[in-house]
């Protein structure tokens, strides 16, 4: 006997796929579905959706910049700043020193 569902119990369905960690095939021998209306209705639904693609974080990463640094050396004195520094604060700093 042939199901009927609705494109928001399809909509539902696929989701429930993306997050299940299975593959598209596995999930539908779990589910009972048939590969073939699976993925015609997710072309579907794409189309029909614009070109929104929904994504799953799986890992955050912290990415770590080394920072690197301005010296400023006068005499025996030695001055490191953040490369980040303003060119106004070094300009003023630059007069102050020199």
């Amino acid at each position: 006997m042939r199901i009927t569902r609705s494109q928001a119990q399809w909509q539902t369905i696929i989701e429930e796929q993306q997050t299940s960690g299975l593959t598209i095939i596995d999930y539908c021998q779990q589910q009972q579905l048939t590969t073939s209306s699976f993925y015609a209705v997710r072309k579907k639904i794409s189309l029909s959706s614009g070109n929104f693609v929904r994504a799953k974080i799986t890992q955050q990463v912290e990415i770590i910049e080394e920072q690197t640094f301005i010296t400023v050396t006068v005499g025996k004195a030695n001055v490191s700043l953040p490369a980040s520094t303003s060119v106004t604060y070094l300009s003023l700093l630059l007069r102050e020193i020199i």
